[in-house]
C-alpha cells in the first residue's frame, strides 16, 4: 500500500479527513489541532505518529512506505 492507496482506503472507510495527515497526499487546511500522521523520516525511513497540543510524538518507525501506511490504516480503522 502506498500513500495514495491509504488515502483512498480511509476515504472509503469514511474516516474524517481531519483525523489524519498523509505527507504529500492529504494535508488538511487548516491544520487540525490533533491528528495521526505518516511521513518520511529524515533518515529515509518512514514514521507514524500523533500530533497533539502542537507536538509530534512518533509511535513507530518503519523501513518502507507500505509498512508505514498499513500501520496508520490499522490505527484509524
Amino acid at each position: 500500500m502506498n500513500r495514495q492507496a491509504l488515502h483512498a482506503a480511509l476515504m472509503e472507510a469514511s474516516i474524517p479527513g481531519g483525523y489524519y495527515r498523509i505527507e504529500g497526499v492529504h494535508e488538511p487546511v487548516p491544520t487540525p489541532p490533533d491528528f495521526l500522521f505518516v511521513r518520511r523520516a529524515a533518515d529515509g525511513g518512514w514514521e507514524t505518529g500523533a500530533h497533539e497540543r502542537g507536538r509530534d510524538e512518533i509511535v513507530a518507525r518503519h523501513p518502507d512506505e507500505a509498512t508505514a501506511c498499513a500501520h496508520l490504516l490499522r490505527l484509524l480503522v
